[in-house]
């Protein structure tokens, strides 16, 4: 008898805890209650699982590429992501409540955090204060992510230049415990940016941790090209033209000293666009380098043969002026004899007269000695000219043609992956 009132006293109390749930449930069956009432949960850790790692889902990705900087290497990158993950406290039942999905404050439960690896500075915001939770417990959320990335781009062929950059995208993850991530599909968008375009973009991975979006970039070669390579090769063309140019007068010294300074300050904007030297630094530099030697040889050489055409140079000059004065003073000498035999010969009221005839006809051969000399000299100086323009011409078409090849086609490669290292 006593059992069976003490077990009917039990039921009654559980009866009478159900009732008061139940009516409790029926004054709180709206979404907003229930969000206050998950709210008050204070759910903010990763839910816990068996083995420690939770799976998140980023089903889709948009990636866009900011802006690349060609000085320090580094591009910057906006990346839109949703992520699905399940959080199992946070669902509820559907008899109890009439809905399937709520939205809770983002910054009342644990959101997983994204992070790119080799970024110089990454940060992740959240694209709406609100975040979508099913009745299963699945929470739907999207976040942005803007990164600088440090990736040494293959700058050798500039400007001609192509390489891929990896973006590696990770969540928290330390001896077996965090957050494993799952990616779905990538999207690119607005693939022009200045002086470089996105190509392609293609999500990759090298180990199960080790996720990354592999961004193919390609240089617009055309503003590089017209601004840089065309005025190397426009100056150097000058440069053979003016052997054109007469030696004497010395205009041809004052184009070539014009066109060394015009390619100095071609040279400055080169350095204020590219980095420093590195494993591909840009082969445009040597090729800058080579040309304005070529110019400074061929302005020096000019001034050379400019003097060689006025006095003989040097060598040539001394060679020269021994055969000349030689041959001169060998006919000054036997005219002086002549003289002396025809003065003795002739009166003394005209030898004044041949004396000033004498001095005239001394003065002209001279000149005309002179002027000889001068032809011998501008005639050799001349011939050197030529020569050195025809090796001049054929050292340059040799060296563009090379240099063209080796600037187009040469790989060089760089290991992007050196921060997983």
């Amino acid at each position: 008898m006593l059992r069976f009132l003490t077990h009917s006293l039990w039921e009654a109390v559980v009866l009478l805890t159900l009732l008061t749930v139940d009516g409790g449930r029926a004054s709180c069956t709206n979404r907003r209650c229930l969000a206050e009432i998950l709210i008050k949960k204070e759910y903010l850790s990763q839910p816990q699982t068996e083995n420690c790692t939770h799976k998140i889902n980023v089903p889709f990705i948009q990636y866009q590429t900011l802006s690349v900087d060609t000085k320090n290497l580094q591009i910057k990158s906006r990346l839109l992501a949703t992520i699905v993950w399940t959080d199992p406290e946070l669902g509820w039942n559907t008899l109890v409540y009439k809905f399937d999905k709520l939205t809770l404050p983002v910054d009342k439960i644990w959101t997983p955090e994204l992070h790119v690896t080799n970024g110089i500075k990454t940060t992740m915001s959240h694209n709406s204060r609100d975040l979508l939770v099913h009745s299963n417990g699945t929470v739907e959320h999207t976040v942005i992510i803007n990164a600088e990335v440090n990736c040494e781009v293959n700058l050798f062929n500039y400007p001609f230049a192509s390489d891929e950059c990896p973006v590696a995208i990770q969540s928290w993850s330390n001896h077996g415990c965090g957050t494993d991530l799952v990616f779905g599909k990538l999207v690119m968008v607005d693939g022009s940016h200045g002086d470089w375009r996105t190509d392609n973009v293609a999500l990759k991975k090298l180990r199960s941790d080790r996720n990354y979006i592999m961004v193919e970039l390609s240089l617009k070669s055309t503003n590089a090209f017209i601004t840089l390579l065309l005025p190397t090769i426009l100056i150097v063309i000058a440069d053979m033209v003016s052997f054109a140019l007469p030696l004497g007068g010395g205009e041809r010294n004052c184009f070539k000293v014009t066109l060394v300074l015009s390619f100095t300050m071609f040279l400055v904007i080169l350095n204020d666009q590219l980095p420093g030297d590195g494993h591909c630094s840009p082969i445009i530099r040597i090729h800058f380098s080579v040309c304005l030697v070529l110019l400074v040889v061929s302005m020096l050489l000019s001034m050379l043969l400019t003097k060689m055409a006025t006095d003989g140079g040097f060598l040539f000059s001394c060679w020269c002026k021994g055969s000349v004065s030689e041959n001169t003073g060998n006919k000054d000498l036997k005219e002086d004899e002549e003289a002396k035999a025809d003065i003795s010969a002739i009166q003394l009221k005209l030898e004044d007269d041949s004396r000033m005839l004498r001095k005239v006809v001394n003065f002209l051969d001279a000149l005309d000695a002179k002027t000889l000399e001068s032809n011998r000299y501008l005639t050799f100086a001349n011939k050197v000219d030529r020569t050195i323009f025809w090796l001049y011409f054929s050292v340059s078409s040799v060296y563009f043609i090379a240099m063209t090849s080796v600037m187009a086609s040469y790989p060089c490669l760089v290991d992007h992956f050196d921060f997983w290292y």
